[in-house]
């Protein structure tokens, strides 16, 4: 089985990963697998990992990529893959026009997966016209037959993101080397309670809603540390949260470690990890998962697919979306003692099975 995946870039982020898991599994199982991105850091270990990368732009959000659906259109006939996998909406639209023209017994199969719940209009229309539709939620699912025409609703299954069983772990301990680095760098979180909030500076990852619960939480106890986790590329946003922190004099109470690579530490240092999405839904909420996985418990707002898995790991913990005062009290508890938490079922190796089964179904 020969399967291209298609999208943007190869930099990181979830569409990334799944991208990265899944030519793994086709490598493993002994397929061939292709993948088509700008390219990025992540191209390194794709290719150490056995996958062939082709660098061919076609997630630029212009009319000129249009252009290039006739060389791809050209390029799937002389390689004839089995499977051709979109993960993005520009790239998608490219792939599936050059894929229409083509007679339908010299097509390969077209599957798409709807990795996040985008803006209703014709653009994002297109993740919907996949011979095999994947969403990574039950929430994805949901959004997509309240907004689109879907032509055979048997062709949309659910495959939720999965997490990798063997890095994040029930029980992990960072190294004494990696510890003795983070306390000398932050010297201020040592003997208090860590709470993390991991995420991109983002105006709907809730950095506002933080600075409520901050304040709340502040006037019933002073020993705790909000490690925030994650960057603005523009700045502005950040600013905004700053000038919030700032005007209500909670500055002591936050360590930004902008972006990181050692995810696993923080959760497992932390004694708390939060999620207070209120307006865009998340589609899966790997990072909810993550924490859990570890045995850091979260406490999260009910709000899009991020109930949906801690309905599954933590249920105890959820909370009424835009409630920060609820949010402060399930941390007091928390803190003081939390509950034990169930094994990580969105696991990598559920992940890589499911979607494989998906490929070999469709041929």
């Amino acid at each position: 089985m020969k399967v291209v995946q298609v999208l943007p870039a190869l930099e990181v982020g979830g569409v990334e990963r799944g991208t990265i898991d899944i030519a793994k599994a086709l490598v493993e199982a002994g397929h061939e697998s292709i993948v088509i991105s700008a390219g990025g850091r992540l191209v390194g270990q794709l290719e150490s990992e056995g996958s062939r990368h082709i660098a061919w732009d076609l997630g630029k959000k212009s009319l000129l990529t249009f252009l290039k659906l006739w060389s791809f259109r050209k390029w799937l006939r002389k390689e004839k893959p089995d499977i051709v996998h979109v993960r993005s909406r520009m790239p998608a639209w490219v792939v599936w026009l050059a894929w229409r023209g083509m007679p339908k017994n010299d097509r390969p199969k077209f599957v798409t997966t709807l990795h996040g719940m985008h803006s209703v209009n014709w653009y994002s229309a297109i993740m919907a016209k996949g011979e095999r539709v994947i969403c990574v939620s039950e929430t994805c699912k949901q959004y997509l037959f309240e907004n689109y025409k879907v032509d055979d609703p048997d062709k949309v299954t659910v495959i939720h993101r999965g997490i990798d069983e063997d890095y994040f772990y029930r029980g992990f301990k960072p190294s004494d080397d990696w510890c003795k680095n983070f306390y000398k760098q932050n010297p201020d979180c040592l003997n208090k309670k860590l709470l993390c909030f991991p995420g991109r500076i983002t105006r709907w990852k809730g950095h506002l809603e933080l600075v409520k619960v901050v304040e709340e939480l502040a006037k019933q106890r002073t020993d705790f540390k909000v490690l925030v986790v994650g960057s603005d590329s523009k700045g502005k946003f950040l600013a905004e949260v700053q000038s919030a922190i700032n005007t209500n004099d909670l500055e002591q109470f936050f360590v930004f470690l902008g972006t990181r690579s050692d995810m696993r530490e923080l959760y497992a240092i932390s004694d708390v990890s939060l999620s207070l999405t209120t307006t865009t839904a998340e589609s899966f909420g790997r990072a909810v998962v993550e924490s859990i996985a570890v045995g850091t418990p979260v406490i999260a707002y009910a709000h899009g697919a991020v109930e949906e898995t801690m309905k599954v790991l933590a249920p105890e913990y959820l909370v009424e979306s835009g409630d920060f005062v609820a949010v402060v009290k399930a941390l007091v508890k928390a803190l003081q003692s939390p509950a034990s938490l169930p094994p990580n079922t969105f696991t990598l190796s559920q992940m890589r099975r499911d979607t494989l089964v998906q490929y070999k179904n469709l041929l």
